[in-house]
């Protein structure tokens, strides 16, 4: 993809195929320009099983969370992008409400008392979930929307769910990082499985 740069929506077709070589678009916070990045090596959850640490598990069970998927994608991005820098810019969010339209593109709300108090959102083809971004609004509800998140991929068999890089968030659900010649192997695996959301 080299350096190409846009201001303008990004077209379905080629965020589809950006995914599809292992590459992925950020906004510059200052300019708006969107720029196409790969990481290597970069990070995955397992998620066969996918591993909960006992006291989270029943910290969350405890937790006056609800949940759904694809109620409301555009607060769920908007939600990410509401931190002090953000790579999310009003351009880039709008093209990834076009590909949650099309069916590409999907998100988890946590609720408490019916207000919108964490979620994630991420690209889905084939078996493979690319997590993009996750907000919280209050503690807990970020691991919440993560959590569900990836026991439903599991459910459904998806092959892999990459985030990225390992962050605190996510290091202790066992995240771990995957080279170049690994992801290439894994990645067009996971892309011809036939999952549904």
């Amino acid at each position: 993809m080299g350096r190409r740069q846009h201001t303008r929506e990004i077209p379905t077709s080629t965020l589809i195929e950006a995914y599809c070589r292992g590459v992925f678009p950020m906004a510059d916070e200052e300019t708006g320009r969107i720029e196409w990045y790969t990481a290597d090596p970069r990070a995955i959850l397992p998620l066969n099983p996918f591993h909960v640490p006992r006291r989270l598990r029943r910290t969350l069970k405890q937790a006056p969370y609800s949940f759904t998927r694809d109620t409301d994608f555009p607060a769920v991005i908007h939600g990410c992008a509401q931190r002090e820098t953000t790579w999310i810019s009003d351009s880039l969010a709008r093209s990834y409400i076009r590909l949650h339209n099309e069916g590409f593109a999907h998100s988890v709300e946590v609720w408490r008392e019916g207000e919108l108090v964490g979620g994630l959102y991420g690209v889905h083809i084939g078996g493979a979930f690319f997590g993009e971004s996750v907000f919280s609004r209050e503690s807990g509800a970020g691991k919440a929307a993560l959590v569900h998140a990836a026991e439903h991929l599991e459910l459904r068999e998806f092959q892999m769910f990459e985030i990225q890089m390992i962050t605190s968030l996510t290091a202790q659900f066992g995240a771990r990082l995957v080279h170049r010649d690994e992801y290439a192997r894994i990645l067009p695996r996971a892309l011809a499985a036939d999952c549904r959301w």
